[in-house]
């Protein structure tokens, strides 16, 4: 859904078939997942809680929904299936907000909540509830008799936290607003008791980009509060690279244990990473950058790049490979950078502007010479590829400057260098 789009009201999403790529029906929609914040801030839409065809109750999250339109949900086919189990700062939608009394704020009267519509924020993945259609009157026998009108969320109050006493609630709530980085920093100064209940609160994506800026043994603290299956829920949404450098740190006994209980082409990409000297290529590499095959177009490459969930370092360039297009993949061609993609027509085929003149690092590239490699042919991100010519990976700068730092410097970041870590 774009800016601009119809908004969508929840009701008419209750039941609806949620489909794949391919138009195999995954499930059928049975709630919507809210998260109430502070300020004045309109609800966040989570996910949507989706009934499989065992009859399973899963959370789907928004970042892999494509599609809301004709009556029907589109995913990105990426679905876990793990038995959905509301958080303590989760609203169910449907379940706690329709038939909800609250009040008008301009007025004071008492009105029932009818309907709630969601819309997606404009040039981003985020969805926020925007408007409630509500009934004026008392309800019970008088319900239907009340006069019935649209207003926007501002409009009403009894959704909204309190600033004090939400305890986690509010934490996670006010966490929203920050970075990542900044978010790590407030926790590494909460006691571990209190850093294990935010931790908690929050969904599993926010909780995968937190734990990636935290020292090892905040990381690794974490971790071990967590439930096995959320812990490997939150390693399958972290970075493969990050999730094998967290991993590594555990006992050999939990280590396994956890990689059993992630899903298996996830747990196969860290299994691959953890086999690699920790300062190689293949030690710092990513095993998912964005790979092309040869017949797709510069508006393919585009449509890649402008994914909101990669990093900057991942999104300057594509990899062009023969089939199969995921690592390890088929012969590696060459790379396509984003300022190239810029300057061809969107029906030009990336093999037509495809660099092959660069020699791609191997997986046992020591890191001085990766750190090098980097620089003096000024690339943000470099790809790995084997001795048979498959695409391992890509490593990217940010992953570098991790190992080049002193090991303590997370620490030392949020200890006192003033400014740093809160991005000033």
């Amino acid at each position: 859904m774009v800016a601009g789009a119809p908004r969508v009201f929840v009701s008419h999403l209750a039941g609806v078939p949620v489909f794949d790529p391919n138009g195999d029906q995954v499930g059928r929609v049975r709630d919507l997942v809210a998260m109430l914040r502070v300020g004045g801030r309109p609800p966040r839409l989570l996910g949507l809680v989706v009934e499989v065809l065992s009859r399973r109750r899963i959370f789907l999250p928004m970042t892999r929904v494509t599609g809301i339109e004709s009556g029907q949900v589109v995913t990105t086919g990426v679905v876990n299936m793990r038995r959905f189990e509301q958080r303590p700062t989760e609203r169910l939608v449907l379940g706690e907000f329709l038939d909800r009394r609250v009040r008008l704020v301009e007025t004071g009267e008492e009105v029932t909540v009818l309907d709630v519509s969601v819309q997606q924020l404009p040039a981003r993945r985020d969805w926020e509830i925007d408007k409630y259609f509500v009934r004026k009157g008392k309800g019970g026998a008088l319900r239907r008799k009340g006069e019935t009108l649209t207003v926007e969320w501002s409009a009403v109050s009894g959704f909204s936290l309190e600033e004090v006493g939400q305890g986690a609630e509010t934490l996670v709530a006010t966490f929203e607003r920050l970075r990542p980085t900044d978010v790590a920093n407030a926790l590494h100064h909460l006691s571990p008791k209190r850093r294990a209940e935010v931790a908690a609160a929050l969904d599993d994506d926010r909780l995968a980009d937190v734990l990636e800026e935290l020292p090892e043994d905040d990381q690794v603290e974490i971790i071990g509060k967590l439930q096995e299956e959320r812990a490997a829920d939150v390693l399958e949404a972290m970075d493969p690279d990050d999730a094998a450098d967290l991993l590594s740190e555990l006992p050999e006994e939990d280590k396994e244990r956890l990689l059993t209980l992630m899903r298996p082409d996830d747990a196969a990409d860290v299994r691959r990473l953890m086999s690699y000297e920790e300062r190689t290529a293949g030690g710092l590499m990513t095993t998912e950058p964005i790979i092309l095959r040869p017949d797709a177009t510069v508006a393919d490459a585009l449509a890649r790049v402008r994914q909101a969930d990669l990093s900057p370092a991942l999104a300057a360039q594509v990899y062009v490979c023969r089939s199969p297009d995921e690592t390890p993949t088929g012969k590696y061609l060459g790379t396509v950078h984003f300022q190239r993609l810029l300057r061809d027509p969107p029906y030009a085929l990336v093999s037509s502007i495809v660099d092959s003149d660069l020699v791609p690092l191997t997986p046992d590239t020591p890191l001085p010479a990766v750190t090098s490699y980097l620089a003096a042919y000024n690339l943000v991100s470099a790809p790995v590829v084997d001795e048979g010519g498959s695409l391992l990976g890509a490593v990217t700068v940010d992953d570098v400057l991790d190992h080049l730092l002193p090991e303590d410097w997370r620490e030392t970041d949020f200890h006192g260098e003033e400014g740093v870590a809160s991005g000033r």
